[in-house]
């Protein structure tokens, strides 16, 4: 690693790495999209692409009986959860691994269920659901957030904003028919609730900020990073009413050849 990713690396960590959540979410969410799941096995085998620090991927661990396989990119993310899962003695059912989510090498058919929370935007939604259905055994499940229009009239402000945050962002419905379109069985959707963004991710950024601020004064990029925040989150106490996460819940079908 570069010495300048290094460093992006390690602001990252003081500033993410500090926060309950590393994006939009609520353990109610989690468990809400978790009972919209049907029948999975006694003992799943789980995968939590983009897990983060982990706070859905210990929920997953209260919610089954199964083993759970949280990965990252990021070894600060990683290092906090596997921490976590010592502490809370389960290391015998979920272990973290350092992978993209766009070369995850896992063999096809091998989950029953794939988690993702705020991540799939990264390799974009369409993409990220013909990556994962391969890997989900016939049946299998997938439970995903994805950033999505609510009112097809946004803000001239919104809009440009997300042209650089998230250009190829659609709407539920467009979310949908690329659910249907991509070979899966859609059984649910929901918004998460505004109170998602502000209690484990918003409010505890911003209670963060000032002190990274002091911190990291002689270091523009580091500047930068804390201005995106700041105008993130004004965007989103503007004009939440048009945007947000969608919580998807659907299965590659059971039958021979799906």
């Amino acid at each position: 690693m570069d010495v300048d990713m290094h460093r992006t690396h390690t602001i990252m960590a003081d500033l993410y790495g500090a926060l309950p959540r590393q994006g939009p979410g609520s353990a109610d969410c989690t468990r809400r999209a978790f009972s919209m799941l049907g029948s999975l096995p006694e003992r799943p085998l789980v995968l939590d692409v983009g897990c983060g620090t982990g706070a859905q991927t210990l929920e997953l661990a209260r919610l089954t009986d199964g083993y759970i396989v949280a990965l990252d990119v990021f070894d600060w993310a990683l290092n906090r959860l596997s921490e976590q899962i010592v502490e809370r003695g389960l290391a015998g059912r979920v272990s973290t691994t350092k992978q993209s989510m766009m070369e995850m090498d896992f063999e096809a058919e091998t989950f029953d269920l794939i988690w993702s929370e705020g991540a799939l935007y990264i390799m974009g939604f369409e993409n990220a659901l013909k990556t994962c259905r391969p890997l989900l055994k016939p049946g299998g499940f997938l439970a995903a957030s994805e950033l999505c229009w609510f009112r097809d009239d946004p803000p001239g402000e919104a809009r440009e904003f997300f042209k650089t945050g998230y250009p190829d962002m659609k709407s539920v419905a467009d979310n949908v028919r690329l659910i249907t379109g991509s070979g899966y069985e859609l059984f649910g959707h929901f918004h998460l609730p505004d109170r998602a963004w502000w209690d484990d991710y918003y409010t505890p950024m911003r209670q963060t900020l000032p002190a990274l601020r002091q911190k990291y004064k002689g270091s523009p990029d580091a500047i930068a990073m804390f201005d995106d925040c700041d105008l993130e989150m004004a965007i989103h106490t503007k004009y939440a009413a048009w945007y947000g996460y969608e919580f998807f819940v659907c299965r590659r079908p059971a039958t021979m050849g799906a």
